[in-house]
């Protein structure tokens, strides 16, 4: 049967196959979680899900605290923010990949490990350095996103990382945060999608079918938002090939300093700038 790329998106991200196991509050095996990686979305999940990696979707940030605090004890040392974000840019489109410089929220800045997020930078060519927010909620209307991008100076924005960020930060150990573009910065967020958001990160279809038959008007920027997806999780799935076991991880490796960093992103932002269409 001929599939609308509405409905074969929607069937991607509300798969019904089994998450990764996700062990709460038992004990893990660090030899196993090399690395804990927070996602938002099961279809996320999916793609993050590896031998040595521990798959956390949509917990509270008491229960991912106490989860880490477990495979630290155990000999784990890095946290990762996978899966897609919005664009706050304007010259970033849908499966633009950005590797956090600094995650940034309501009340601090947090530096990501400089050589972790160099080295995911050199297996995908093409990914952007950068500052990356963290909210709270689903920012819906490009005006809000603009005002973000303004006030703060990040590229994308999303809602596990800066909860990655604070965790990592109280437990003494490395994090990264790598995230796709779904929605670009011009993209409004109709309330049929809004709506679709499990507590456990899974897509619900009926509150879509069923915002789309009170508005039908929504149907066109539905369509879009399923191409944004559609891109977004190509490039998720080959960033996470390229990572391999590690995650993208490199233990002794010098691969550079904050300062390389630092400089690494203002070059980025300068070239995004000169993307821009003229006025």
């Amino acid at each position: 049967m001929l599939r609308l790329p509405l409905q074969s998106e929607l069937a991607a991200i509300a798969d019904a196959d089994p998450l990764p196991e996700v062990p709460g509050r038992s004990p893990v095996n660090a030899d196993v979680a090399a690395s804990v990686v927070l996602v938002g979305l099961a279809f996320e999940a999916r793609i993050a899900a590896g031998p040595q990696a521990l798959v956390i979707c949509r917990q509270s940030e008491a229960e991912v605290a106490e989860t880490i605090r477990t495979v630290v004890r155990q000999g784990c040392r890095r946290i990762a923010s996978f899966g897609v974000a919005a664009g706050l840019h304007p010259a970033l489109r849908p499966g633009d990949c950005i590797v956090a410089s600094e995650i940034v929220d309501s009340n601090q800045t947090y530096v990501a490990d400089a050589s972790w997020s160099r080295r995911v930078l050199e297996l995908l060519p093409g990914c952007k350095l950068g500052r990356i927010a963290g909210v709270d909620s689903i920012i819906e209307e490009p005006i809000a996103k603009a005002d973000l991008h303004q006030i703060t100076g990040a590229l994308a924005a999303d809602m596990e990382s800066h909860i990655v960020a604070r965790v990592a930060s109280e437990s003494k150990v490395a994090f990264a945060a790598i995230r796709v573009v779904l929605d670009p910065a011009h993209r409004r967020i109709p309330q049929a999608a809004v709506l679709a958001a499990n507590k456990d990160g899974r897509v619900k279809i009926r509150p879509i079918i069923r915002s789309l038959v009170g508005r039908p008007r929504q149907l066109s920027v539905m369509l879009r938002l399923a191409g944004d997806a559609y891109a977004a999780r190509r490039t998720l799935v080959r960033l996470r090939a390229a990572m391999g076991s590690e995650f993208g991880f490199a233990k002794a490796a010098d691969l550079g300093s904050i300062e390389q960093m630092a400089a690494g992103a203002s070059a980025t932002a300068t070239a995004l700038i000169a993307d821009l269409p003229a006025r």
